[in-house]
């Protein structure tokens, strides 16, 4: 997955405004309590990351 990719799928579900503040303000415990943001500058793989958030928000698998 493509960083672009990520965000576009993000604002999908969250829409822009929240689609921020899930990236930037939400810690997540599965990438090591960094946020969605931290862990990609981190090297952590964007597809990764993506799903972490689908798992903590219940996203529905198909758009995962």
């Amino acid at each position: 997955m493509r960083l672009q990719e990520f965000w576009s799928r993000l604002e999908t579900q969250f829409g822009s405004m929240r689609a921020e503040s899930v990236a930037r303000d939400h810690v997540f415990s599965v990438l090591g309590g960094r946020s969605a943001v931290e862990a990609i500058e981190a090297g952590v793989p964007v597809r990764r990351v993506w799903l972490a958030i689908c798992e903590e928000y219940d996203v529905p698998a198909r758009d995962r």
